[in-house]
């Protein structure tokens, strides 16, 4: 199998027909004439040399040399037939462009199998590999090129796996080795299938991204579910061998209403400018909220939306008089600070920021926030006052009052959440935490008196505000979370009870 399998297997699963290659040339792919979305950097002549392997044999190079142009047919195992057709340059280099043959196009779609990935120790042991024989710079290009061919649909084994467990309405997938998947629906673990799963077989990580997992390195990567949504797959060693938890997301952002959040925050898409941070925990639901934020400053404001994802998760559509700018972490962009760095050169009206991670970031952001620009991001954090000592004890000394002064003067507001199983018919819903930063709340941020902030969201019911211990004890009230789950996700217990005694739960 040549290497180049791993680009024909994204032609066969875009339904594309003819794959264009060409030294220092970046590769194309078209459907029957018609373009097909495929970035990929530049193909340095050793790295094109290596993804043909035999179908560029040395005679057949020498007669390319000596004629100019060659034909030659090419068998790949589960992908079909190919008619490959070489070009030789004037100035040196070659083009080559492989045609699906049409007669095949149905067989191979429908019976074969995806291409078995090559295994990990292939790159570092196989003597034909660029890896193991071209130069430092050219194995660096080629590892960028093969890192870029990371596929964008997942293989029909694993769509057939997320897309039952799309239908269970799971949050999320936990695959291992030889071992069961599992999936996550409504916060507990069951079991998906009985068949033990081939990790490497079922991602079709690439020979790169496997060689990284045998060097004990992790890897991200999303894929779009063809009828169901995407997923963001995470990729990691375990002792028991490989392993990968999946998220799964909506086909599309979801509207700010089917949220059912017990207060309304949509009024925070038409701020002009500052910063709106949502928290919780890992599976709260910051992404979705976040994603729902912007989905709906698109259709309710004519705005330039840039979104910086690590890796990027909801489909947001704009409308016409609105432009969405997303770039990815890793592949369209090196970090966030860079992106934000780029961003603010780029005419934003509303900046996504898929999480403030570093002191960098942060300072980017808030000096973002304070130059005319919305922002909107996330921060792991259980509380709204633990989020704003979180981002100041990112400094120290003189820099974090400073930080405090410029949080004081940019946070517009504060949302935190979790998702608790409903008491009734299945399925999670959200307990909210809301501070908005009102003069008052402004001057304890400032003054770094945040423990007095859980008394100013008491109070603060008018401006918008809302306590969690007062948002779980309303939804146990009405009947829609059970109280342990309430008690077990309450910052304070002694305000909660304050809450029930004040109205008995019926």
């Amino acid at each position: 199998m040549a290497r180049v399998d791993s680009l024909l297997s994204i032609l066969v699963q875009q339904g594309a027909n003819e794959l264009r290659l060409g030294t220092d040339r970046e590769p194309k792919m078209l459907a029957f004439g018609a373009p097909k979305r495929l970035s990929i950097p530049s193909t340095p002549e050793e790295t094109l040399r290596d993804l043909l392997g035999d179908i560029l044999t040395p005679d057949r190079d020498e007669a390319l040399r000596a004629q100019g142009r060659l034909e030659v047919p090419y068998e790949s195992s589960g992908l079909g037939a190919f008619q490959v057709k070489l070009a030789g340059r004037a100035g040196g280099g070659f083009d080559v462009v492989f045609v699906r043959e049409a007669r095949r196009h149905a067989a191979a779609t429908a019976t074969a199998p995806a291409p078995a990935p090559m295994p990990a120790t292939a790159t570092a042991t196989a003597p034909a590999t660029a890896t193991a024989t071209a130069p430092a710079t050219a194995t660096a290009t080629a590892t960028a090129t093969a890192t870029a061919l990371g596929p964008d649909v997942p293989t029909p084994a694993l769509a057939h796996l997320l897309a039952s467990a799309f239908a269970l309405r799971a949050s999320d997938v936990h695959l291992t080795d030889g071992g069961q998947p599992l999936v996550r629906v409504d916060g507990s673990l069951r079991r998906l299938s009985d068949e033990p799963v081939d990790l490497l077989a079922i991602l079709a990580l690439g020979p790169v991204r496997e060689e990284r997992l045998a060097r004990g390195l992790s890897g991200d990567l999303a894929l779009e579910v063809p009828g169901a949504g995407r997923v963001r797959v995470h990729v990691f060693r375990t002792a028991e061998g490989p392993a990968a938890s999946i998220r799964l997301l909506p086909a599309s952002a979801p509207s700010l209403a089917s949220l059912h959040l017990p207060v309304p925050i949509d009024d925070l898409v038409d701020l002009p400018h500052g910063l709106v941070l949502v928290c919780g925990a890992t599976g709260s639901g910051k992404s979705t909220t976040l994603a729902a934020l912007a989905q709906e400053a698109l259709h309710r404001r004519s705005i330039v939306l840039t979104t910086l994802e690590d890796p990027i998760e909801h489909a947001l559509s704009a409308s016409d008089t609105s432009i969405v700018r997303r770039r990815q972490i890793g592949r369209d962009v090196g970090d966030f600070a860079s992106g934000l760095r780029d961003a603010l050169r780029e005419d934003p009206d509303v900046l996504l920021v898929g999480e403030m991670r570093d002191p960098e970031t942060i300072g980017l952001a808030l000096t973002a926030a304070e130059t005319g620009h919305l922002v909107l991001s996330s921060l792991h954090s259980g509380s709204a006052a633990s989020a704003i000592e979180r981002i100041a004890d990112a400094y120290s000394g003189p820099r974090q009052q400073q930080i405090r002064v410029q949080l004081a003067d940019s946070l517009r507001a504060v949302v935190v959440q979790r998702l608790l199983p409903r008491a009734r018919g299945g399925g999670r819903i959200p307990a909210v935490e809301v501070l908005r930063v009102t003069h008052a709340v402004a001057s304890l941020v400032r003054e770094g008196k945040t423990a007095q902030l859980s008394t100013a969201m008491q109070s603060g019911r008018r401006e918008g505000m809302l306590a969690l211990e007062r948002c779980l004890a309303d939804r146990v009230h009405a009947g829609e979370i059970r109280i342990e789950d309430a008690r077990a996700a309450a910052n304070d217990p002694a305000s909660l009870a304050m809450y029930f005694a004040a109205r008995p739960e019926k």
